[in-house]
Order: structure tokens, then sequence, then C-alpha cells
């Protein structure tokens, strides 16, 4: 018979622990993402690989602790939150990382090369996205305080203030894609056709890192307004 890990009955008596702890390694992932950008620009490939690797391996220990948090969450939990709703929660953390190893791979598989002109509105739009979900893990660390509180009172309020501040960063991340998109479409006819698909889609995908973000911090506002 199978024991079972000392972590999962850790994790048993305190599953947002485990929630903030998978938000944290989430987090990692995401802070290698500008400098993947930034040794894509500079060219410098050895620094590109290396990165590229931490982002892959970040991934993967926020997959370990996502498939763990969900084979031991129990069906029934003296928490003032339904289970399904941190499961929700967590596949939209779980998003962020697997976004960022998206781009990561598909730079890796197609290596392109970064048009002047995109080079500065599209550092400023990573790093913003990063920004963003800076803002949703600072959220999700205040769980422990929320389940204090039973998800109300003044905790809440503090909450509700970080998820209007989240959304209105998110808000400055579409604008920046929608400059950025705007930049590389008006040079398409110098550009191999592909590397314009391949850079719209990256666009994209740098836009979801910050959108997931905010879905995360969207789904704690509901919760508190239950």
């Amino acid at each position: 018979m199978a024991k079972s890990s000392p972590l999962m009955k850790i994790f048993r008596r305190s599953p947002l622990k485990y929630m903030q702890e998978h938000m944290r390694v989430v987090m990692e992932c995401v802070h290698e993402v500008p400098p993947l950008f930034d040794a894509l620009i500079e060219g410098d490939k050895d620094r590109f690989s290396s990165v590229k690797d931490k982002i892959f391996e970040r991934e993967a220990a926020a997959d370990k602790i996502k498939n763990e948090l969900r084979a031991g969450l129990p069906k029934s939990l003296f928490l003032p939150v339904d289970r399904r709703d941190l499961l929700e929660i967590l596949q939209m953390q779980d998003a962020i990382a697997d976004t960022a190893q998206d781009i990561a791979g598909l730079l890796m598989e197609r290596p392109m090369d970064v048009p002047e002109t995109l080079k500065e509105p599209l550092v400023k739009l990573v790093r913003r996205c990063v920004d963003v979900c800076e803002k949703s893990s600072q959220i999700i660390e205040e769980l422990d305080e929320l389940l204090e509180m039973g998800f109300r009172g003044r905790e809440v309020t503090q909450v509700e203030a970080m998820v209007d501040e989240l959304n209105k960063v998110e808000d400055e991340t579409d604008e920046l894609g929608v400059d950025l998109t705007r930049r590389l479409f008006a040079q398409e006819d110098d550009m191999n056709p592909v590397s314009v698909m391949m850079w719209y889609r990256l666009i994209q995908w740098i836009g979801d890192l910050a959108d997931y973000a905010e879905k995360v911090g969207d789904r704690l506002r509901l919760l508190t307004a239950q």
C-alpha cells in the first residue's frame, strides 16, 4: 500500500498554503520572461538558452504542485470557499506559467530577429504584463488573511482595491499590445510573412500573461462577494 507523502498531510491541513506556494513558483517562471526577450534582442544565444531552461524547469515545478494539490484536495473543505473555486483559481495560475513556457518554446523552435521599431514597445509590454502578474500574486498572498476574516470585513475591502489596481494595469497592457501590433503590421511588407504571423502570436501570448493574472484577481473578487 502506497504511503501518503508528508507534504500531502501538511496540504490537507492548509490548502490555501499550497495555492500560495504554487503562485510563487509561477512567478519564478514569469520573472524569467523579461530576461528571455532581453537575450533575444541582444542576440545572446547562450543566455537565451539558459533562461529558456529556467522557464521550463519552473513550469514543471508549478505543474508538480498543481497535480499534488488536485490529487489531495478533499471533496469537502471546512473553508468559506468551494473546492471548485479553488481549482478554478489554480487553473488560471497555472495558465500563466504555461503561457510563459509557450513563449519560450516558440522562440526556441523558431528563433526570430526583433525588428528595431518593435524592440522598445516589446520590452515595455513584457514588463507591464509581468507587473500585472505581480499584483495577482500579491492578492493570492492575502488568502490567509481573507480566511481568518471569513472572507469578510476590512481585508475584503483591501483585496477589492488591489483587484481594481490590477484591472487598471491590465488595461494598460491591452493598449500596449494594440500599439505593438499596429507597429508590426505597419512594416509587414518588409518582413517574412511567417515571421509576421509568429510575432502576432507572440504578442497575443505575452498579453495572455496579464489576462490570466487578471482572471485570478477577478475570481477572488467574486469569492469575496459571495
